[in-house]
């Protein structure tokens, strides 16, 4: 059997351990290259990056900020998309509290309080409130923003308040497409994965229950399961 080529596309303040059990358990049936989004300032930017990286055709995975990416780079080139996974990620325009909290990211950053971003802010919100007590978790969640760092960390929220609106252009995606989300996300909410599905032709929605916004890492068995089915159809 040919291996499928994956792209698999971060959020931010995430790298490729944000991906490790697909990883692992996915290279059966697929070649992987985790895209890295930290040099570019604009999501355009980081779209044509991995544009830039990937062979004629592939199939794309993103998270989060990865799933704006990857429908910006299914918006600049639908052509060498085969199969493209959204997962836990908003369509929507930046609204302007979001604008007013990743500048204030922005400026603790700058005075040295970078890792505060992700200790007293982001983590009550990124999981599950039942797993806020998983050390391995939280220890991955920190270890990957530490990697990231302050400078990409600017970067990836200059990126995300100059966002493109996705929805004007979700009608156009023709590849199959996997939506997914965790039950209790508080980031990204069921009613826009809802909006997703209706209207993304060819589009299956699938909730992963007791899980928060990063359910890669939250519930890996059940996630994989499920990208591995979409990558079979």
């Amino acid at each position: 059997m040919t291996k499928e080529h994956l792209i698999l596309l971060p959020g931010t303040l995430c790298n490729e351990r944000l991906w490790r059990d697909q990883i692992d358990h996915l290279s059966d049936i697929a070649d992987i290259q985790v895209g890295d989004l930290t040099k570019d300032d604009t999501i355009q930017g980081m779209a044509e990056s991995i544009l830039n990286e990937a062979p004629p055709e592939f199939s794309i995975a993103g998270l989060s900020m990865g799933g704006i990416v990857a429908m910006e780079l299914i918006h600049q080139a639908p052509e060498r998309v085969k199969k493209l996974a959204l997962l836990d990620t908003n369509p929507n325009p930046p609204k302007p509290e979001q604008i007013a909290g990743w500048n204030q990211f922005i400026q603790m950053a700058k005075d040295g309080k970078f890792m505060d971003v992700t200790n007293q802010y982001l983590l009550p919100g990124l999981i599950h409130p039942e797993r806020q007590g998983d050390l391995d978790l939280i220890h991955t969640i920190r270890k990957m923003a530490e990697e990231i760092g302050p400078d990409a960390m600017i970067r990836q929220m200059k990126a995300l308040m100059t966002r493109p609106d996705a929805r004007e252009s979700l009608h156009l995606i023709g590849c199959p497409t996997l939506v997914l989300l965790g039950r209790q996300d508080a980031l990204c909410s069921l009613e826009m994965h809802e909006y997703l599905i209706s209207i993304i032709p060819n589009a299956i929605l699938s909730i992963i229950e007791n899980c928060g916004h990063l359910s890669t890492l939250e519930k890996p068995v059940e996630t994989t399961s499920a990208l591995r089915n979409w990558l079979l159809c």
